[in-house]
């Protein structure tokens, strides 16, 4: 047992070459990110005010859920401005690169007119909804408007994609074909 054997050596080289390049972020990444600790924070003043205080704060439930919602749906920007929403890839490795380019564009249309219809459907569902929260005096409008920002930034991300394809001749799904 004193020979080395290489096969089983683990190497930890590259784990360190984590670089931080602000450009490669959005302003959605941040928001998220801030709205996510926001989250955080509501989730664990739950617990501790349930556990170790013995009596829970009414509105933390509530607000937790109406966070992880936001959460959600300014993920899904990101996710658009990325391309990595799930997609299925098998049929573009076997289609032709004309017939892939062509499907790729209609795939960037429908979401196009995906994000746009939802944003003037949760606009008109905030617009006819008056009810407030049940634990804290916020109507719940306020909430589908913010699901309704979301898919606004979803139209503008998934606009800024098709636009970027349609110059570039690339796509995220024509990547396995090539």
């Amino acid at each position: 047992m004193t020979q080395h054997d290489a096969t089983n050596e683990i190497s930890f080289a590259g784990l360190d070459d984590d670089s931080f390049d602000i450009r490669e972020y959005g302003m959605e990444d941040f928001l998220t990110l801030g709205i996510f600790w926001l989250l955080a924070l509501d989730v664990f003043l739950q617990f501790f005010s349930r556990y170790v205080l013995g009596n829970s704060i009414a509105w933390t439930e509530e607000m937790a859920r109406y966070l992880l919602v936001m959460v959600g749906f300014l993920g899904s920007t990101m996710a658009v401005r990325k391309g990595s929403h799930i997609a299925v890839e098998f049929f573009y490795r076997y289609m032709p690169m004309w017939l892939g380019r062509l499907m790729a564009t209609v795939v960037d249309l429908i979401n196009i007119a995906f994000f746009s219809i939802m944003a003037w459907v949760t606009f008109k569902l905030a617009d006819r909804t008056s009810a407030m929260m049940v634990s804290v005096d916020i109507p719940k409008s306020w909430l589908y408007y913010l699901v309704m920002l979301g898919f606004i930034m979803m139209l503008v991300r998934g606009i800024q994609v098709a636009v970027r394809h349609w110059r570039t001749g690339s796509h995220e799904l024509l990547n396995s074909q090539e």
